[in-house]
């Protein structure tokens, strides 16, 4: 059985095209999810555009933030009895990892060396049907729609870089650096933490940043030193750099306060043409954040089913799969923080 899946073929810019994908066939401790909804991410633009700056295993179906149902299982998921058939799931991104590997064994198989996550590694989930490790299924709560859950993976990327480090305390100020959906998400996990938070973009990032406020952030469009500095001049209690380039990370550790931390999720190959003193002098914890692990799911979900969290701002709309192009589109512009596609 075939279905269209978005695929891209190719290092080179734009070698994205919808062709026929075959579906997988289910291992013993895997399942076959039907996919109802896939979130694009700043990573499938990157791979769209051929900027992107890991590996990719060409030809590869894009996406891995998506929720669907459960279609098929193998006999071993059968045997443990925990899933069925009709189950309403998303799914962690590390599609493959070493469950021997040290990191695995510490619970943190999301930073195995060997790890292979969906949509560069593997196929992804812009196609209707999806192989997955049943240890990556996370159940949807009942009131919770499928275009929502499939925005999991970033909320959980927001949670893994601004609460689970634990620095957070209720009226702290927290800078947020870049306001793409990662830095909106992580301004609005700070939020949910009782800190009081400045999202900082550029000019061309207004409709964003207008998101942001629906999030009770304050958005500062150019220099936040002002904001960071005017309670007591010493600076922000914290900063979540979720652009990347180095230009950001100056502006981190100019803003940032003696003792305070930065948390870099934001990626950017560029080198670091600055020197790091401001980073010994203020005694500052630097700290990269990559993925997320089960328990990061299981609080994003727990927080969507609540309404703690709302993620109708950031959904700015729905597509086809053969408009794939235009769901691309209106992410890369700014227009829309989300777009979802659906494989139906």
């Amino acid at each position: 059985m075939k279905s269209a899946g978005v695929v891209n073929f190719s290092s080179e810019p734009h070698s994205v095209e919808v062709r026929e994908v075959e579906r997988p066939a289910c291992g013993d401790g895997d399942v076959i999810v039907q996919v109802e909804a896939a979130s694009v991410c700043g990573s499938d633009l990157h791979q769209w555009e051929g900027t992107n700056s890991w590996p990719v295993n060409y030809p590869v179906v894009l996406g891995h933030e998506f929720g669907g149902h459960v279609v098929e299982l193998g006999k071993e998921v059968v045997s443990a009895g925990k899933w069925h058939e009709g189950d309403r799931i998303v799914s962690e991104t590390a599609a493959v990892v070493d469950m021997s590997g040290a990191m695995s064994r510490q619970g943190l198989y999301n930073l195995d060396p060997s790890r292979k996550g969906f949509g560069y590694g593997v196929n992804g989930a812009m196609t209707r049907y999806v192989k997955v490790a049943a240890r990556l299924l996370h159940k949807i709560p009942d009131n919770v729609s499928f275009d929502h859950a499939s925005m999991t993976e970033p909320c959980s990327v927001a949670y893994s870089s601004t609460i689970a480090p634990g620095h957070i305390r209720p009226g702290d100020r927290i800078v947020v650096l870049g306001p793409g959906p990662i830095g909106i998400l992580s301004a609005a996990m700070a939020r949910l933490a009782g800190a009081e938070v400045a999202i900082v973009g550029l000019e061309r990032d207004k409709a964003r940043l207008e998101v942001a406020k629906k999030y009770g952030c304050d958005v500062v469009i150019g220099d936040v030193k002002d904001w960071a500095m005017e309670v007591d001049g010493l600076g922000a209690d914290g900063v979540v750099d979720a652009a990347g380039v180095s230009a950001t990370l100056k502006i981190a550790l100019d803003v940032i306060r003696p003792n305070g931390w930065i948390s870099k999720v934001g990626w950017g190959p560029q080198p670091v043409n600055f020197s790091l003193d401001q980073l010994v002098q203020k005694n500052v914890r630097l700290e990269g954040s990559f993925s997320h692990n089960w328990p990061m799911w299981e609080r994003a979900l727990r927080m969507l089913g609540t309404g703690q969290l709302d993620l109708t701002p950031v959904l700015g709309g729905t597509f086809p799969i053969e408009e794939w192009e235009t769901a691309f589109k209106k992410m890369h512009s700014g227009e829309f923080i989300k777009s979802v596609i659906k494989p139906a």
